[in-house]
């Protein structure tokens, strides 16, 4: 995050607002993604909020960058509602450990899709060996279908861990 006051002079390449408007496109209910007026506003009526205050205008603001060092029971309580680490918004996670981040979020948003559950969690219980069929059969799919190996943004993320993700905030 940036620091030395609550102005940056390059708005535009903010860490802060990157990570904002990265969780805003991505994590959100099947539909439309969350508007800064729903989250200031489930965010201070909400608390499991810590009591913080956060208005739609001071929201705009961090997600355009115009401000950057917001307090840190502001961005416990907009990691909270997207489900993410504070340090994720901080800027103090290692690359690889906000990739890790990313990647988890990436899993939540696919998971959105009706299809690609059913198919996750027909596969739970099946021995490796079976998983490894079935992900070489869709690999050969997305091959005829002239698809990349992997789908976009998963950086070969294709290896399951078991870890399953992150939670994610039941509200829009």
């Amino acid at each position: 995050m940036a620091v030395g006051g609550d102005r940056s002079p390059d708005a535009a390449g903010s860490p802060l607002a990157d990570r904002l408007n990265y969780l805003f496109t991505t994590m959100h209910p099947p539909g439309a993604p969350y508007t800064n007026a729903y989250v200031a506003e489930e965010i201070s009526g909400g608390g499991e909020y810590g009591g913080v205050s956060l208005t739609e205008q001071y929201l705009s603001m961090l997600r355009n960058g115009r401000r950057t060092n917001p307090s840190p029971d502001v961005l416990r309580a907009l990691a909270k509602f997207f489900a993410v680490p504070v340090g994720y918004l901080l800027g103090d996670l290692s690359p690889s450990q906000a990739e890790r981040v990313e990647e988890e979020v990436r899993f939540l948003v696919a998971m959105r899709d009706k299809r690609v559950r059913s198919i996750a969690l027909r596969s739970v219980g099946l021995p490796p060996e079976v998983q490894d069929s079935l992900t070489t059969i869709i690999s050969q799919f997305r091959q005829q279908m002239n698809l990349p190996p992997e789908p976009p943004g998963t950086n070969g993320a294709g290896e399951a861990d078991g870890s399953g993700g992150g939670a994610t905030n039941g509200s829009r």
